[in-house]
C-alpha cells in the first residue's frame, strides 16, 4: 500500500479508521458505499459473522486469504463444502479457525442460493428491507452510532428464521453499514458527503 501524501492526511474521515492504512481504505472504497452485488453481499456476511468477539482490523488483515480459502466468496462453491474442506479450513492459519464460524458460513451460503432463488438476489432481499433507499445517520460523533437499530434487528430474526447463524442484530447493523443499505459516516466526513 502507498503512503499518504500530504492532500490524503488532511481529509476528514471518521476517527475510528485513522492511525492504520488498511482501515483507510476500507473506510474509503467499502464501508457505506451502496453495494447489489451478490457475491460482495455474501463476502461481507462472511467476514462479518467471523469478526464476532473479535476487532473489524483483525478480520481485514485476513480478507485476502478469506478471498482465497473461500473460492473468492463464491456462495455456490462454498454451499457444496464437506468434511474435507471444512478440515482444510480449521487447519488454514490465514482465517479465524472457528469451527462454529467455517460451519456457520458454509450453513449460511446453502441459504444464501435459497434466498436468491426466491427473491432473484441476495442483494434485493437486503435493499428490500429499507425500500431500495440509503438510511441516512445524521451522527456527529461516532459515539453516536447504534450498534444495532430495529432494522437490524428484523433482518436478523428473517435471516434466524431462514436457518442463518452467527447473524445477529449486531452483526447485521455492521453488515448493513458495510453494504451501504446505512451511511454511518458521521457528517463532517468526506465520504459522507460523497455518497448523497
Amino acid at each position: 500500500m502507498n503512503s499518504m501524501n500530504a492532500n490524503e492526511k488532511s481529509v476528514k474521515r471518521c476517527e475510528w479508521c485513522t492511525g492504520s492504512e488498511l482501515y483507510m481504505e476500507y473506510h474509503d472504497k467499502d464501508w457505506g458505499t451502496p453495494t447489489f452485488d451478490d457475491r460482495k453481499q455474501f463476502e461481507f456476511l462472511v467476514l462479518e459473522s467471523a469478526q464476532a468477539g473479535l476487532s473489524w482490523i483483525t478480520i481485514l488483515k485476513k480478507r485476502e486469504n478469506y478471498r482465497l480459502a473461500y473460492d473468492g466468496f463464491d456462495p455456490e462453491k462454498v454451499a457444496r463444502y464437506g468434511e474435507k474442506k471444512k478440515a482444510a479450513l480449521l487447519a488454514n492459519s490465514g482465517i479465524i479457525r472457528n469451527r462454529l464460524k467455517i460451519e456457520a458460513s458454509i450453513n449460511n451460503a446453502v441459504h444464501f442460493l435459497e434466498i436468491q432463488k426466491e427473491w432473484g438476489s441476495f442483494s434485493d432481499y437486503i435493499w428490500s428491507f429499507s425500500k431500495n433507499k440509503v438510511i441516512k445517520g445524521k451522527w456527529k460523533t461516532i459515539g453516536e452510532i447504534p450498534a444495532k437499530t430495529e432494522l437490524s434487528d428484523r433482518i436478523s430474526a428473517d435471516l434466524k428464521k431462514r436457518g442463518f447463524k452467527f447473524l445477529g442484530s449486531t452483526i447485521m447493523y455492521s453488515h448493513l453499514q458495510a453494504v451501504g443499505v446505512v451511511n454511518d459516516h458521521i457528517v463532517s466526513c468526506f465520504r459522507y458527503k460523497d455518497l448523497q
